[in-house]
């Protein structure tokens, strides 16, 4: 009779585990299918008006059920305005942080309705996603995490491109584990690798994405031409690169293409790695193991040429009645509805003030006013350091 019992058991254990795999590679088709439908109509997706929901999570107590969250769609995937970029917390701008205090931060984003989670492999290496995952695994169906592959993390060679197709499947079991999930929201090419054609990396995604263990995918800090390849192969629901009031590249760059296709955009240092919030003035330093350290735009003499942006940023704040760090945020979500960005922050203060960016915008009028002021502002410095630049998709 026990015998029987447990044989029921484990027959229904395995079903259910049949089933929810059956159920993910349908949702993976469903997103594919998806994607196809929404390229080429740019237009009416530029043109959707932001969906609004009032959501209580009720984790930890900390949620705000009075707040409007607003949700936005990244080729098929529907997540809130602002995510959470969950790099900083592996001591990535310096300082040593404790996996408790951080594990509290994210799910003090979710209890506030957040449902976009972004981390890498090659984040630690590892950590991000280790603790990303364990944070996430109470409520891991209300939200969407988002990793990245294309660094030889494995190999031993963390600031290596590889995607090479072996290196995929092997990147992406990894994370699934240490995730503590069996599928990815949305999976990233962290860098495009010019030693794999992109076709080739695209079909190895779909694949995954046919097997249940992908459900979107994207790229990061790609060209407009990469852009198109992989999304002839496998649609992209999003791409990936720095964005902020400073560094307006992908505007001219990439803008134009995702439009067009119906990919999102999903922006990281959206606060200028700090520089817009005010809190770094020019006499602000920064020492080995700092990110900053070696970016031309936080060298001394840039950082006192490029003060009068952080006085613009202030008095628009101001006049909004924001803070700096939700300005910036504001001035980004106003641009297009297919923009999410994704800041990252170690301090629950500095969170909870980011995140009152989701509900100011600003009208097309105050944007050509502002874009005016900010034109007549001689910027100095360029975003990365030649290493970093020389991985950067042209």
């Amino acid at each position: 009779m026990v015998y029987a019992v447990s044989q029921y058991f484990c027959i229904e254990i395995k079903l259910q585990i049949m089933n929810r795999r059956s159920f993910l590679k349908r949702v993976s088709g469903y997103a594919l299918a998806t994607a196809g439908v929404m390229t080429g109509i740019g237009d009416v997706f530029a043109g959707t008006m932001p969906a609004k929901e009032n959501q209580s999570n009720g984790f930890s107590g900390n949620q705000n059920p009075s707040r409007d969250i607003e949700y936005r769609n990244l080729g098929g995937m529907k997540v809130t305005a602002i995510g959470l970029g969950c790099l900083p917390m592996v001591g990535y701008y310096g300082g040593k942080y404790e996996k408790k205090d951080m594990i509290a931060l994210i799910r003090r984003a979710y209890d506030q309705g957040v449902t976009l989670f972004d981390t890498a492999e090659v984040y630690g290496p590892y950590t991000s996603e280790e603790w990303v995952g364990e944070a996430l695994a109470p409520f891991r169906d209300k939200v969407k995490i988002e990793t990245k592959f294309g660094f030889g993390v494995e190999e031993g060679q963390p600031t290596a491109l590889n995607s090479q197709p072996a290196h995929i499947r092997r990147a992406v079991e990894g994370s699934l584990k240490r995730l503590h999930t069996d599928y990815i929201d949305l999976l990233y090419q962290h860098r495009v690798d010019p030693k794999v054609p992109m076709e080739e990396v695209a079909g190895v995604v779909k694949d995954l994405m046919q097997e249940g263990k992908v459900l979107h995918w994207g790229l990061s800090e790609a060209s407009a031409r990469s852009i198109r390849r992989a999304h002839a192969v496998c649609p992209l629901s999003a791409v990936q690169s720095e964005y902020a009031i400073w560094w307006r590249e992908p505007e001219t760059k990439i803008f134009p293409t995702l439009q067009e296709l119906g990919i999102g955009f999903v922006p990281y240092c959206p606060l200028g790695r700090a520089f817009l919030t005010g809190i770094i003035h020019e006499n602000s330093r920064f020492q080995k193991g700092d990110r900053r350290y070696n970016l031309p735009q936080f060298q001394p003499e840039a950082l006192k040429h490029n003060m009068p942006l952080v006085y613009l940023v202030q008095e628009w704040a101001k006049r909004k009645g924001v803070t700096p760090a939700q300005f910036a945020l504001i001035w980004m979500l106003s641009r297009k509805p297919w923009i999410v960005p994704i800041p990252g922050t170690t301090n629950p203060i500095h969170l909870d003030d980011f995140l009152g960016a989701s509900s100011v915008r600003l009208t097309p009028y105050e944007m050509e006013e502002f874009d005016k002021e900010y034109a007549a502002i001689d910027l100095m410095g360029h975003r990365a350091d030649p290493f970093t630049e020389s991985q950067i998709d042209k």
